[in-house]
């Protein structure tokens, strides 16, 4: 995980399940601020451009198919590595441009570490992704073996039936053996949000993961029904924020499932930048998951250097 080296990794705390029994969310009033999100005039011309390279030094370059080969795995290590051409990085006066991290199955993470050579983080998804209906003892074990594999961050699935139960113990005691069998790689909690039914749910699962220890809290799998929502997003970046007053620690947050434009990315920056501050907009506390995001802030940029925009098909796919 690219580091801020002054940067102190959040630590397993005590379960307080007084604080998470208290948990409430106000829906209407987190889909009002939601929508303001989505309604106010972004960004434009050059400061545009800065916060699409921005989101895209932030992706967690993803491929996740059931079809993934070590031929599209190493196209896509590559085109992380450089993630622009030569000619529109001049134009913008950028340099050692790469996305945050590549995300891949276990499988993929040997011909990712081919190319990547230590250069860019791997993250590795785990713990029977994407239903996470293991047993405890293979879940456990799928995380050491890809730590051992060469990844540097680990993106695990909860169990959801421990929260749509309330079972707050059993996923407190779930998250720290991970973070356990992590070590030094960093862990993703991947909440899942769209089979938890309320935002209630996704707030208390996510303070439940932080005080397990868990480095970076996640929406989605890209799996389920619904993926990464501003609603979501925003109850969950609420949650590292009250989590960073109590206990002084910073977690980061990582949307992903259908977070696929340039639009999309830049409402997401918005959010971690109003409701977190700007030392939030750095890869070590802030990701986005995505495939083909990067193709669509690649045409922006283009169309801000050129005037033009090009064709999906002329942007080398990964």
């Amino acid at each position: 995980m690219t580091h801020n080296p002054a940067f102190k990794r959040n630590e397993v705390v005590g379960l307080d399940l007084g604080w998470v029994n208290q948990i409430k969310v106000n829906r209407n009033a987190s889909d009002r601020r939601a929508a303001s999100l989505a309604n106010r005039r972004t960004v434009k011309k050059e400061y545009q451009a800065a916060w699409l390279i921005k989101a895209l030094q932030c992706i967690d370059l993803t491929t996740l198919g059931g079809d993934d080969t070590p031929g599209r795995v190493e196209r896509l290590c590559m085109k992380a590595m450089r993630p622009l051409r030569t000619d529109l990085m001049a134009a913008l006066g950028v340099s050692n441009l790469t996305t945050g991290a590549v995300c891949v199955y276990h499988e993929m993470i040997t011909p990712a570490a081919k190319i990547l050579q230590g250069r860019l983080p791997i993250a590795a998804v785990s713990t029977a992704f994407p239903a996470g209906l293991a047993s405890m003892e293979t879940k456990v074990r799928e995380i050491e073996l890809s730590v051992a594999a060469g990844a540097t961050e680990i993106d695990i699935v909860i169990t959801r039936q421990h929260v749509l139960m309330g079972n707050w113990q059993a996923l407190y005691d779930e998250m720290v053996a991970y973070r356990k069998a992590c070590g030094e790689a960093h862990v993703k909690a991947i909440l899942a949000t769209g089979d938890l039914l309320t935002l209630e749910n996704v707030a208390k699962a996510s303070w439940v993961c932080m005080m397990a220890g868990s480095d970076f809290i996640k929406t989605s799998t890209g799996k389920e029904g619904v993926n990464a929502t501003i609603p979501v997003a925003l109850t969950m970046v609420r949650t590292i924020r009250e989590y960073h007053e109590q206990t002084g620690f910073r977690v980061g947050f990582k949307p992903a499932g259908g977070v696929s434009s340039a639009k999309s990315a830049l409402q997401y920056l918005t959010l971690m930048k109003e409701e977190l501050g700007r030392e939030w907009l750095e890869p070590h506390l802030f990701r986005i998951g995505a495939s083909s995001l990067l193709t669509d802030i690649e045409r922006q940029l283009e169309h801000y250097v050129t005037g033009n925009y090009s064709a999906n098909h002329r942007h080398a796919q990964p």
